[in-house]
């Protein structure tokens, strides 16, 4: 995967058992645990290829929603360039313990959107 391409989705909720429910009978996607330390279940497409996107239980944290991530060399001078362009940072993590920065982001008008970086 190349750098400053969509390479990810997300989807939030504090009802994940719900939220597999409705995109499972919709799109036909199945979801896998992941092994980490949160709540992160890994969103395979009907096609059964690889996982392209997560759903995980914000427990309350975030508001319900789904978003694209962007995959960047750098999280902290990605987020620096997103301030100094009139963007917000919500919330960044280096290093979630699982070899991942990432980090949540507005852009001027307010819309949400993610970049993360897998080190190694």
């Amino acid at each position: 995967m190349s750098d400053n391409t969509v390479t990810w989705f997300e989807v939030a909720t504090d009802d994940p058992d719900g939220a597999e429910r409705f995109y499972g009978g919709l799109f036909g996607w199945t979801f896998a645990r992941d092994e980490g330390p949160m709540d992160y279940r890994l969103i395979t497409g009907a096609d059964g290829g690889a996982p392209a996107g997560g759903l995980y239980n914000s427990e309350g944290g975030f508001p319900p929603h789904a978003v694209f991530h962007v995959q960047v060399a750098d999280v902290e001078k990605t987020c620096a360039q997103v301030e100094s362009l009139g963007g917000e940072v919500q919330r960044m993590v280096i290093d979630d313990g699982a070899g991942t920065d990432f980090a949540y982001l507005r852009d001027p008008a307010g819309s949400l959107f993610g970049i993360f970086h897998r080190r190694g």
